[in-house]
């Protein structure tokens, strides 16, 4: 992986161009994961949680440089961390600030697939009272991923109807 293939698309990403490339790439959060080990935590969220790898590029010690796994239409980048770069592992930072919230249809076949593959489940399957059924989970390194039918805005919009 060269530097200037980085630099030239982190600028490309980041400037107010008008290149097809920037205006069509609708306003999402990827959220990028950073692992003390890139490759082992890709292999555990696809047996886990059901993510697919769609591409994962590493540096020249094998690390994980960057990828990108999808569930449906989310996409989330995972990488080894970066020792030149303030991104660590939650297992380094003693605790992690946030958890990922996906939509899943089934959250109960969902949560049975996440428990077989040993994931430790923080906050069982509950049905909520803002009429979500969920499930967190905690992965090896100390992410939290939350799991169920909430659909953003969707109860509160109702509620105020």
């Amino acid at each position: 992986m060269s530097s200037d293939a980085v630099s030239n698309t982190s600028s490309d990403a980041v400037s107010n161009t008008s290149s097809d490339a920037v205006s069509n790439t609708p306003h999402i959060v990827y959220p990028c994961l950073y692992y003390r080990d890139g490759a082992e935590m890709i292999e555990w969220l696809e047996r886990a949680f059901g993510f697919e790898k769609r591409m994962a590029v590493t540096d020249e010690e094998g690390k994980i440089a960057h990828s990108e796994l999808t569930f449906g239409d989310a996409v989330i980048m995972v990488s080894t961390a970066k020792t030149d770069k303030p991104w660590r592992s939650p297992l380094d930072l003693g605790g992690a600030s946030a958890t990922l919230c996906f939509y899943v249809s089934d959250p109960d076949a969902h949560h049975e697939r996440a428990v077989a593959a040993g994931a430790e489940i923080t906050i069982p399957l509950t049905d909520t009272d803002y009429g979500s059924r969920d499930y967190t989970a905690k992965d090896p390194e100390g992410t939290f991923w939350t799991f169920g039918t909430y659909i953003p805005g969707a109860f509160w919009e109702k509620k105020e109807s």
